[in-house]
Parts: structure tokens; C-alpha cells; sequence
């Protein structure tokens, strides 16, 4: 039985007066004890007895029944949605497949590539607790409030989890409250306090004696509740004493690294020499993590779903972050096979890197621009070398999340001056601060929204904050002034052009270009293309008359594909389906592109497609000037379009759009060159 189900039972048998007890052969356990139920090693099948004694004993029996019914048909249920999973990840995908057929973990790819090596399960690492004795009265004060802080910070989880990923998930750290909530745990606690033992000592000493009891049973299952109990149990310990708090030390070799999920300055601070792949839980393919993990060119995939914390650290692994696929304990020749592969994959990225300065021109002549998205100036120099043209998207809202404070005007000044000097005359687009959704920053107090992907994001902030916004301006037309010189280009060719996030009508539009026109002619800059994001199908639709009020466009594909398809792309059940290739993100793309044309605006991609090859060339094929993408993807972006022939082009993207689903569009991919 595992603990989300078990711990149902308990919040339904304590909702009850009576006392209620499972039995099951010899063993009897209290159903309002989470440890005692799992220690029952409860399998599928198993026949149970379940008695009430006391207040309204018909009731409660009732109620329990009621709970072990329901959920046995939805504990069902998921495992026959796992069972498909684990069909769905043994099945050929395109590109290498094992022969020998290993256990395989099915998630999404998030960073191209093939890593091996042996895993790294990224867990805290044991301490050694002092055992420092206090009076009984003050030790179980701090034992008390320890509890209840870690309660409080699962109870967090479970709603940030649920938000994203649903209720089932978030159930995980509803059973760890339970299990911190358990009267054996913290009776045991307390008995070893009583016998003059600290805290932090009895409470360890207590959490490892009962997950040891859970382990010994020999239940898979229950082994895993017994990491549950020790996880939690190391969250109380660091309350108890923020000295104890675990750390998170890597092997001396190289390795794949494991994660529940990571934050994106954990995943910016890996170091490629000693993380060799990743793997995470949780995440989406358009997340922060996955698009850093391809900046620092670590194959990773995301959505692997829970069971990859239940793997043993040292398990020798092959990771496809091409496919999504984790590989398990593979054979000689299975490894072999994919060291082939990937040197064949390296042979062919090496020969595109040597054409790497080539322009994206396809062979009748038609030229695609190509940039890199950036963080900071320092990004500059590498993007450079590896073919980019200028930067097509600049993510300002770096300089906020990587700091504990607000940058000032002259920060930022700095910032894009030095952007500015990197790139030496090459067109540089700077997106203006793009907070909110899955970009939160703690600094700025923004006030909590239930649903912060549908509240007050990218422009509607702006409009809303003239301290975040006038100052930002402001540094941007004073860089603009001291670095563009007097009769530089235009269009996609400008030094410097400024653009707004999540733009969803004309008035916002026209609001912001009064702010901005304001505050240039106050700085006595010269005049600079403003453009807009197009990341919701309004302004897609509504294209043509944007278009009038606008220099350029830049198609967000990544928000785009969330909003077009009611798709929370952080939800990892629903993540494969938040495909940018999707036929009616592709419409919506042709849309803006025709909207576009009528006024004789340029329009660019700064989303994850534009760094596909393969979606680069569909989106060349609806209209498309410019694409910006990771660095790494540039070599093989161009050199697909070099390829390629306009007009072969336009009729692939013309068939894509009358495809049923993303998988069709997929399969028009014939891998090689599009002639």
C-alpha cells in the first residue's frame, strides 16, 4: 500500500470518534497510525478486517469502507496509467534505441544528446547529529515547534505541487505530513528525550529505528515510504537545528545527475565536466532548468516522474536528452552501440560547427537572420563564435533574479552599455522585464495570485509598476544615446531595439510607446524600434492592427504553444502535449506573419522552436525573418536552412498547417535536408 492512499485512510479514521483497527492475518494496526498501516505490507489482493469500537461504530465503519473502496479504484486506475507509461518508454523512438532492451524511464527531451555514466541521486547527505541532552520542557518545545514549521512548509509544497502538477502529486508531501504527524514516531521521540538523550539525537534516533522497521519488511513499496519517513525526518532535523541542514556533495566522477527538479540557478551552476547529463523528476521542456541545461550543452530530460529518486546512486546509465529517455543498467553492447551513435552525432555537429560563420541563406537565395538568446553581456563573445548574427532576445529579467535586490537605473545602464560594446554595431533586441508566471522574484513584492500565468505579467506589469518600468527605460535610451551612432539601420538591422512582453491589445500598445516616447525625448535619444511580444493568440489574431502600432514582432513560441493549447507548460502529465508544432500554434504563427506583411514589419522567433532545425525550417516556410535561439543550436539551424530551397519551404509549412496534431507535423520531418 503506498502513503497516499494509507494516509487517506488516516484523515478519514480520524475524522471519527471510534476507535478503528486493520487487521490482516496476525498483524493489527490502529488506522489512525500511518506507520502501523504501512507496516501491514498491504498488497493488491490482500483480504484486511477492519473493526470499530466506541462512538457511532457503524459510522466510522461506514466512512473507512466508503475511503478503501474509492480509492482502491483510483489507486487502480494509476497503475494502469503507469503500466502504459512504461509501455510508452519501451517503445522505438526516433532516433537511437537500445537492442538489448534495458529498464527504461520514458520523460521529455530537454537538452539534446547522449550522456553515460553512473547516477547521481541529488539527496541530502547524511549528518552526524550531536546528542546533546536539555531539559525535558524546553526539548520538547523546540521538538514542537520544529514540526510544526516543517508542517507548514509541506503544507506549502502540497499547494504550490497541486497548482502545477494536480492533486495526485501533491499527495506526496500531504503523506510526509502525516508521517511527522505520527503519535509512534513522536512518542519514540519523546521516550529517548525521557531518557536523557537531545533532540536532534532522539528525534533522528527515532526516525531512523521506525524507516529501518518499514525497510526490513522487504516491500519494495514500503522501502520507498522508508526514504519518505527520512526525507521528512532530515527537514525536521534542520528545523530543529539549521546546523544540520544537509548538503548536497556530487561524486568525485562524473556522473548523470537525478533531481526531483532544479531551480534555475541550481541548474546555471552545474559544472558540465562533472555533471555529464540530467535527469528530473519534474519540469517542462520550456522551463528555465531545460533551456540553461542546453546553454551549458548537458543532455538532460525532465518529467521523468518520481521513481527517479528510488534509484540507486552508481547505477551505470545512458541518458538521451534528445528522446527523454533514462536507460538503466544497459549492456556492453547497448553502451557501445550509443558511444557510436554519439560520435556519429559529434561528427556531424563538428562539421557544422566549421560552416558555423556561413549566413542561414537558403540555396535559391533567401536569407534568414539568426541570433542567440542572452542573459548578460558576458554570454556576447561565445554566441558570436558560434554563428550568431546579434542577439534576438536579451532576458532583462535576469538582472532581477539573479540579484537580492532591485538593480538601479545605473546598473542596468551598465548592463546594456556593455551588451552594447560586446556586439560591436550587430542588432541587439532587449525584451523590457518579463515577470510573473514562473518567474517570481521575492524582492519585488508582487502580490500572490491564484493562477499568476492569467494575472499580472510581462506589460500588464509594467503599466502597473512605472518604478520597475521608467527606470529600465530610461537606462535603455540613455545606452541608446551614448552607443548607437547618428544614421545607423533600422528594421532588423538596428544596433538597439526594445520590445514588450505579453502584449494582449492596441491601447496596452499605445500606452506603452507614450511612456516610451516620453521618457526618450526627456534623455534626447535617438529613435529606436520598439516592437511587441507575440505570446497570446489575441495578438495574433489580432496582428494586422498591432502591426500598425509596432516596428517588429517576436513570437514567444513557448507561451504561445501554454496559452493557443490551455496548457500549463510546468504540468508534467501534460507537458508532452505542449508541443509548438501543434498545428494551431503554427496558424496562429502564420497569422502574425501575414498581420505582419501588410505594414512591412519584420517578424522574429526568440521561442524554443526557432532552435529545432527542423521547426526553424517550418517557420522560415510561414513567414519568419528572424530566428533567435540557444547558441548551441545554431550551427545545425543554419545549416538545415542552407539546405533547404524557400519554396520546398513554404509548401512544408503549408502542409504542417493542415495536419490533425503535432505527432503529423512531426512525421513531415524526413531528417534530412528539405529540398
Amino acid at each position: 500500500m503506498h502513503a497516499r492512499p494509507a494516509a487517506n485512510w488516516v484523515e478519514v479514521a480520524k475524522t471519527c470518534p471510534a476507535r478503528i483497527q486493520v487487521r490482516h492475518d496476525a498483524q493489527v494496526a490502529d488506522a489512525k497510525n500511518l506507520i502501523a498501516l504501512l507496516q501491514l505490507g498491504l498488497r493488491c489482493g490482500d483480504a484486511v478486517t477492519i473493526s470499530a469500537e466506541g462512538d457511532d461504530e457503524a459510522g466510522a465503519l461506514a466512512k473507512i469502507c466508503a475511503a478503501v473502496t474509492g480509492l482502491s479504484a483510483g489507486e487502480k486506475a494509476a497503475a494502469q496509467r503507469a503500466a502504459e507509461a512504461a509501455a510508452r518508454a519501451a517503445a522505438p523512438v526516433a532516433g537511437w534505441n537500445p537492442a538489448d532492451k534495458p529498464r527504461t524511464v520514458a520523460g521529455i527531451g530537454a537538452s539534446p544528446g547522449i550522456a553515460i555514466g553512473p547516477i547521481h541521486v541529488l539527496a541530502n547527505a547524511e549528518v552526524a547529529v550531536p546528542d546533546e541532552p536539555e531539559p525535558l520542557t524546553t526539548g520538547a518545545d523546540r521538538l514542537h515547534r520544529a514540526l510544526s514549521a516543517t508542517a507548514d512548509q509541506l503544507k506549502a509544497l502540497a499547494d504550490d505541487t497541486e497548482r502545477r502538477l494536480g492533486k495526485q502529486d501533491a499527495g506526496i508531501f500531504r503523506a510526509q505530513a502525516e508521517l511527522i504527524a505520527d503519535t509512534d514516531l513522536i512518542t519514540l521521540a519523546c521516550q529517548l528525550m525521557v531518557e536523557g538523550h537531545g533532540v536532534a539525537h532522539a528525534w533522528h534516533a527515532a526516525v531512523e529505528r521506525l524507516a529501518g522497521q518499514l525497510a526490513a519488511l522487504g516491500n519494495p513499496v514500503l522501502a520507498g515510504r522508508a526514504a519518505d519517513l527520512r526525507d521528512v525526518g532530515r527537514r525536521v532535523l534542520a528545523q530543529i537545528d539549521p546546523a544540520l541542514k544537509s548538503g548536497q556533495d556530487l561524486p568525485d566522477v562524473p556522473c548523470i545527475l537525478l533531481a526531483a527538479d532544479l531551480a534555475p540557478s541550481d541548474t546555471a551552476g552545474l559544472d558540465p565536466d562533472r555533471v555529464i547529463g540530467l535527469a528530473t523528476a519534474q519540469g517542462g521542456p520550456t522551463s528555465h532548468t531545460a533551456i540553461l541545461a542546453r546553454t551549458l550543452g548537458i543532455p538532460a530530460l525532465v518529467a521523468g516522474g518520481p521513481g527517479l529518486q528510488a534509484l540507486a546512486n552508481g547505477t551505470q546509465a545512458i541518458v538521451d536528452g534528445t528522446t527523454g529517455r533514462l536507460y538503466l543498467d544497459p549492456s556492453a553492447a547497448d553502451i557501445a552501440s550509443a558511444e557510436a551513435w554519439r560520435a556519429m552525432q559529434r561528427a556531424q555537429a563538428e562539421a557544422e560547427a566549421r560552416e558555423r560563420a556561413m549566413p542561414a541563406q537558403t540555396r535559391d537565395g533567401h536569407r534568414i537572420a539568426v541570433g542567440a538568446n542572452v542573459n548578460n553581456p558576458d554570454q556576447v563573445v561565445f554566441a558570436l563564435d558560434q554563428g550568431a548574427e546579434g542577439v534576438g532576445l536579451m532576458r532583462t529579467e535576469f538582472l532581477f533574479l539573479e540579484r537580492g535586490d532591485t538593480p538601479s537605473e545605473d546598473d542596468q545602464y551598465e548592463t546594456y552599455s556593455g551588451m552594447l560594446r560586446a556586439l560591436d554595431g550587430r542588432p541587439l533586441i532587449v525584451r523590457t522585464l518579463d515577470i510573473g508566471g514562473d518567474k517570481q522574484v521575492a524582492h519585488l513584492r508582487l502580490p500572490h495570485e491564484e493562477n499568476p500565468f492569467l494575472g499580472v505579467r510581462g506589460a500588464r506589469l509594467l503599466l502597473r509598476r512605472p518604478d520597475l518600468m521608467e527606470p529600465q527605460l530610461r537606462a535603455l535610451y540613455r545606452a541608446a544615446r551614448d552607443h548607437v551612432p547618428a544614421g545607423a539601420p533600422t528594421g532588423k538591422d538596428a544596433p538597439l531595439s526594445i520590445m514588450m512582453p505579453m502584449i494582449t491589445s492596441v491601447p496596452e500598445v499605445l500606452k506603452l510607446r507614450e511612456v516610451a516616447e516620453r521618457i526618450r525625448a526627456e534623455i534626447g535619444a535617438p529613435p529606436v524600434p520598439l516592437g511587441i511580444m507575440i505570446e497570446v493568440p489575441a495578438a495574433a489574431i489580432q496582428a494586422d492592427a498591432m502591426a500598425r502600432h509596432c516596428d517588429f514582432f517576436s513570437i514567444g513560441t513557448n507561451d504561445l504553444t501554454q496559452y493557443a493549447l490551455a496548457i500549463d507548460r510546468q504540468n508534467t502529465e501534460l507537458a508532452p502535449e505542449a508541443d509548438s508544432l501543434h498545428p494551431a500554434v503554427l496558424r496562429l504563427i502564420h497569422m502574425t506573419c501575414e498581420g505582419a506583411a501588410r505594414h512591412g514589419r519584420f517578424v522574429g522567433v526568440c521561442g524554443g522552436i526557432a532552435g529545432d532545425p527542423f521547426g526553424a525550417c517550418l517557420l522560415a516556410g510561414l513567414g519568419v525573418h528572424e530566428l533567435s535561439m540557444t547558441p548551441r543550436d545554431l550551427a545545425g539551424v543554419k545549416a538545415r536552412l542552407r539546405a533547404a530551397d524557400m519554396g520546398a519551404l513554404r509548401a512544408l509549412a503549408g502542409r504542417a498547417c493542415e495536419q490533425e496534431d503535432a505527432a503529423a507535423v512531426r512525421a513531415l520531418d524526413d531528417k534530412g535536408g528539405v529540398a
